[in-house]
């Protein structure tokens, strides 16, 4: 197993405007950009194919799909495909996976259903490369944040619900469950209870820590206690969305520890740093986002230190994005938890 990671001029080309756009991207020194740790050989994913995607059979008749960014499934039916999500970086490389899989089953390949995990654009940007024919599944909340975004590439559901809502077709049965927001106010449960798969996207990260500040979670308290409903769930294979391989419930429950043992390094680092420093050098000046700022980007520093030490190397990327989420979770519980510091109750 090695890196899904497409050639830097492949991914590129997709979204370069200009030659001269091009031009000036490829003269900036890669030896300027910084060093970090080495992702641990846990975290990678199957390698990509020559057209930058993966496509494997997790169970049945469920498939997953990749390119080492983003992931997508699909089961295939009797009557059609039932796809879960269209990211763009995958976009028709969705459509070339499938007809690999159905041609060599024999069975339909076109897709029928278009499950929505959520309204977010990098998770179903491709979704209209589907056509109008697709019935589109999502959470109610789904569709109206997608009313107010108006984008063409992500068509409005056909189907909605509020709570749960259990999709057959073709002989396969999909369970999709609401538990409230998350990482965004609309993001689902998909089960696949015939392959015990569960697909819970922007909330575990198989093998990595979390995309910076904390999967950029609308709601950071409901995003952590994803982690707990995620174990509480039934199922033996996790689809997390992103990056390179499926996860398992240890990856839930590693994950789980580093974003505790990042909650409690926070909540102590806003007990014990010192505001006086801040106060001094930039009261005088008036500019109070000036001490805010510096305040409390020392206070992610200090409180992220430890827990990417301790995860590096268990974790890839602990030490890339740890110090931007513990700025998520400094203000989170400033905001959410009410634990100010320095900014509490003036005596």
């Amino acid at each position: 197993m090695v890196a899904a990671v497409p050639a830097a001029a492949g991914l590129l080309a997709l979204n370069l405007p200009g030659n001269a756009f091009a031009a000036s991207m490829a003269a900036a020194p890669a030896d300027a950009l910084p060093d970090y740790a080495p992702v641990p050989p846990g975290a990678f994913g199957p390698a990509v194919n020559a057209s930058g995607y993966y496509v494997g059979q997790i169970s049945g008749n469920l498939y997953w799909v990749t390119d080492g960014f983003y992931q997508s499934m699909f089961l295939t039916t009797t009557e059609g495909v039932v796809l879960v999500d269209a990211p763009p970086t995958i976009g028709r490389n969705l459509l070339r996976a499938i007809e690999e899989v159905t041609s060599a089953r024999r069975r339909p390949s076109r897709v029928t259903h278009l499950v929505y995990s959520h309204s977010h654009a990098d998770h179903i940007g491709a979704a209209a490369i589907f056509g109008n024919g697709v019935k589109r599944v999502a959470h109610a909340e789904t569709k109206r944040l997608l009313k107010a975004a108006r984008d063409t590439n992500r068509p409005l559901p056909t189907v909605t619900f509020d709570d749960c809502y259990e999709l057959q077709v073709g002989g396969e049965r999909l369970a999709l469950s609401y538990h409230g927001p998350n990482h965004s106010p609309d993001n689902i449960f998909i089960s696949v209870p015939s392959a015990a798969t569960l697909m819970v996207v922007d909330v575990i990260f198989p093998g990595w820590v979390p995309f910076k500040n904390l999967a950029e979670s609308q709601d950071v308290p409901a995003w952590i206690a994803a982690h707990d409903t995620v174990l509480a769930t039934p199922w033996q294979t996790l689809i997390g969305g992103h990056l390179g391989r499926l996860g398992t419930r240890a990856d839930v429950a590693l994950q789980r520890d580093y974003v505790n043992d990042l909650a409690s390094s926070t909540r102590a680092t806003l007990g014990a740093l010192d505001p006086t420093p801040f106060f001094a050098k930039y009261g005088a000046t008036g500019n109070a986002w000036a001490i805010f700022k510096s305040y409390l980007d020392a206070a992610a520093e200090q409180a992220a230190a430890p827990v990417a030490a301790k995860y590096t190397g268990r974790l890839a990327a602990a030490d890339v994005f740890t110090t931007s989420n513990a700025a998520a979770m400094v203000n989170s519980m400033r905001i959410d938890a009410d634990i100010l510091g320095p900014f509490a109750i003036h005596p």
